[in-house]
């Protein structure tokens, strides 16, 4: 006896007819007619597909078949055969069908076959992967997940797990969670020397610093985990912790960057509505998206713009903005509808940006770019690092950095410098930008933000 996933079945139907096969799900929906039939909906999580199966009251557990509901697990054994209904292809016709786990109280089942709001199912993340919208979403998730490291690994980059445990804040200026084995609340003056790794540590807002020592020996490399956040925000676009694809390559400038930005979009969003069709297809209507509009926006040739260039058209359309402030989330929404494509927005003045950015000629604006996707904002941020040790100094000076922590990271440039380039991805927001699902706390399996901590 074959045992078989339904996505399996599916994909091989045609030499599987009459042939008995045993496959184990959880019970979408069962239907009882009144001539002795049961018609029972079966779906495993291995594709957006579930697959019906036809129980006869000559079983042997008939009575206990009735009784079957949403959400209980089972083991079926029978024939795929084809169909004789019109809403499916094939179907199982049961010769034993097995009740592995029931529902003890059906009333109380937070998850019934009815429609459920977001906001509700958020009260439940432990449960929401049950319903239709969180598997079709976890399987988007994984696929966009290993895409990118099969993008990396086919393109050179090595990966490389940078540390989550921290002692250095990368941007300079980030709200940081601390870790520490001391009882630190509450006490100002506490001396780290006593603590666990003898100085004070967070953890990490991303590895970038790391992946700059690797690139400056293996050329091309990667990491995809965990990054932490302590802001004081409940936006639907920010985590307390959330993921990132940070990425380092040396001997590559900012337009090569760019180009490397858009093939790993292009490269994903295109495999993934060919591998998971009908799982993008289904999370694109549930959230209004317009399936080939998305589909040009990301295919069809970006817009890419000077900073100072954006400065006057924001100007010119009545916003009152100066050289060396930020694009708000205000200011982003007006452009991508204003352009109504993807935008990438470069050479930002230095003082709005990190210490470790390259400095333009032009002695006020850094080699960077900015990635602004419709619906979501800013999805990628990155930069041409700067790899001259005298005018790395001079940032990390005019920047009130303190050099003993990063003396570490200016031997990159002592011994040895080479221009290198970088950026990071959302992986969160990236996923949104795919699917439709405006809310990033429904992208996270068990999002932490603040004043929520489930599990």
């Amino acid at each position: 006896m074959m045992k078989i996933s339904i996505n399996e079945i599916f994909n091989k139907y045609k030499i599987l007819i009459n042939k008995e096969i045993s496959i184990y799900g959880w019970v979408k929906s069962n239907r009882n007619s009144k001539i002795g039939i049961s018609f029972i909906s079966i779906n495993d999580g291995s594709c957006f597909k579930s697959i019906q199966v036809i129980a006869n009251k000559d079983l042997y557990n008939y009575i206990d078949i009735l009784k079957i509901n949403t959400g209980y697990s089972i083991n079926v054994i029978g024939k795929v055969i084809i169909s004789k209904g019109e809403k499916q292809n094939i179907e199982i016709k049961s010769r034993i069908i097995n009740i592995l786990g029931n529902i003890y109280n059906s009333k109380e089942y937070p998850i019934s076959s009815k429609f459920h709001s977001f906001e509700f199912l958020r009260k439940f993340p432990h449960l929401r992967p049950r319903t239709n919208i969180f598997s079709a979403l976890s399987r988007v998730r994984n696929f966009i997940f290993n895409r990118i490291n099969n993008f990396m690994y086919k393109n050179g980059f090595k990966w490389i797990p940078t540390p989550i445990i921290t002692s250095i804040d990368t941007e300079g200026n980030s709200k940081l969670f601390k870790v520490s084995s001391l009882n630190i609340y509450g006490d100002e003056k506490i001396k780290y020397i006593n603590d666990f790794f003898c100085k004070e540590s967070f953890l990490t807002v991303s590895g970038q610093l790391n992946l700059e020592a690797y690139a400056c020996s293996l050329s091309k490399v990667y990491s995809l985990g965990p990054v932490f956040r302590a802001e004081n925000s409940n936006t639907t676009k920010h985590l307390s912790e959330f993921w990132m694809l940070e990425l380092e390559a040396a001997f590559i400038n900012l337009d090569e960057l760019i180009n490397l930005s858009i093939n790993i979009i292009k490269n994903i969003y295109n495999n993934l509505i060919i591998n998971l069709h009908e799982d993008i297809i289904f999370l694109h209507k549930k959230n209004n998206i317009n399936s080939d509009k998305l589909f040009n926006i990301i295919n069809s040739k970006y817009e890419i713009i000077e900073y100072k260039e954006i400065i006057k058209i924001l100007n010119k359309n009545n916003f009152n903005i100066k050289f060396n402030e930020n694009i708000t989330s205000k200011y982003e929404n007006f452009l991508l509808n204003f352009f109504k494509n993807i935008l990438i927005i470069k050479n930002y003045p230095k003082k709005i940006k990190p210490f470790y950015m390259k400095l333009n000629d032009d002695n006020l604006t850094v080699s960077s770019m900015d990635i602004l996707v419709p619906g979501i904002g800013e999805l990628i941020g990155g930069s041409v690092r700067e790899d001259r040790l005298d005018f790395i100094l001079k940032s990390v000076k005019e920047n009130n950095i303190n050099l003993n922590d990063y003396n570490w990271y200016i031997d990159l440039r002592k011994y040895g410098t080479v221009p290198h380039s970088g950026f990071g991805l959302g992986f969160e927001r990236f996923i949104s930008f795919l699917t439709g699902i405006k809310n990033i706390k429904d992208i996270s399996p068990f999002p932490r933000n603040i004043n929520n901590l489930m599990f």
